[in-house]
């Protein structure tokens, strides 16, 4: 199908933590950005967080004070769908409610005319969404990982109807924006970093749940061993760099004793309803969190040459 020969504005449904980030990296990149919300009250607290993060941005020396007003005046906040007809990309980043989506990706199929390119942020294949859409060549998922802002990677799937120009465009609008698009050949549940992300976490809550170890020993060698390592070289790279004969070799001895089972263990349920495994009275959560977003922050610069 045709694809959007221009590429100067983006149209964001949703304004949590995912929409109000991809708005601020498309309003950072110098597009226009309108982002769509249910109420003017939670409109007026993306904004409020987007200048927080953008404050942040220009502490760490990532754009200037005046980049940062600019990007803030290329945000129109709205609670009228029909505001998105404009955008040459429109991206869906609501609440994880199938009904909604799908609902919502029709009416986005009357109200914005092709080629305007409809995508899913929200981590659900596009196959899943298209259910009332007309013209299914153009919706295509394109997940941002939280914070948006921060994370460099955006996966980019399409469904079977999705046309392959549309793959080639929405590739190009990830990097309009800087980031890196990893595209994902087939529809799979979960995509990428989420599989690989719950099989790390599927193998932590066994061998807790078993009582190989405590919480604190699995997350410490997590954290200082493959952690550290992961920044730089990703598992296939770090198998091959490694010696992959010795790496398959060990494969075969391991994987039999690795988890396999297809629910999670029954007591993270149990700890799930008193708040986490963890006694978050004795730790500092919101410290922990600032810990992370500052490493991620320390990437970004190194990323930028910084």
């Amino acid at each position: 199908m045709p694809v959007p020969t221009t590429f100067d504005t983006v149209a964001v449904i949703g304004n949590g933590i995912i929409g109000h980030g991809v708005a601020q990296v498309y309003a950072v990149a110098g597009k226009d950005a309108v982002l769509v919300g249910r109420n003017d009250e939670s409109l007026a607290r993306a904004v409020e967080n987007i200048r927080a993060s953008l404050a942040d941005f220009t502490r760490h020396g990532l754009v200037t004070e005046d980049e940062a007003a600019a990007a803030l005046g290329r945000i129109r906040t709205t609670t009228d769908l029909a505001a998105a007809a404009g955008a040459q990309l429109v991206v869906e980043a609501v609440t994880h409610d199938m009904d909604l989506k799908r609902q919502l990706f029709g009416e986005l199929d009357r109200i914005c005319a092709p080629p305007a390119v409809l995508a899913s942020t929200s981590g659900s294949p596009a196959s899943e969404v298209h259910e009332h859409v007309g013209h299914r060549e153009r919706v295509i998922a394109m997940h941002f990982w939280y914070p948006p802002q921060l994370i460099p990677v955006v996966e980019v799937c399409g469904s079977p109807a999705t046309g392959p120009d549309v793959v080639a465009w929405a590739c190009d609008a990830v990097r309009a924006c800087g980031k890196k698009p990893a595209v994902i050949e087939r529809e799979i549940p979960g995509f990428i970093g989420n599989r690989l992300q719950f099989a790390l976490l599927r193998e932590a809550w066994a061998l807790w749940a078993s009582g190989a170890a405590t919480a604190e020993s699995i997350d410490a060698c997590v954290r200082l061993t493959i952690g550290r390592r992961l920044g730089v070289t990703g598992p296939i790279e770090s198998a091959d760099i490694a010696g992959l004969s010795t790496m398959l070799a060990f494969a075969e001895g391991l994987q039999p004793h690795l988890d396999t089972a297809p629910q999670p263990p029954r007591a993270i349920g149990d700890v799930a309803r008193r708040g986490g495994i963890y006694d978050w009275e004795k730790r500092d959560a919101a410290a922990l969190r600032a810990a992370r977003t500052e490493e991620l922050f320390r990437w970004l610069e190194v990323d930028r040459g910084s």
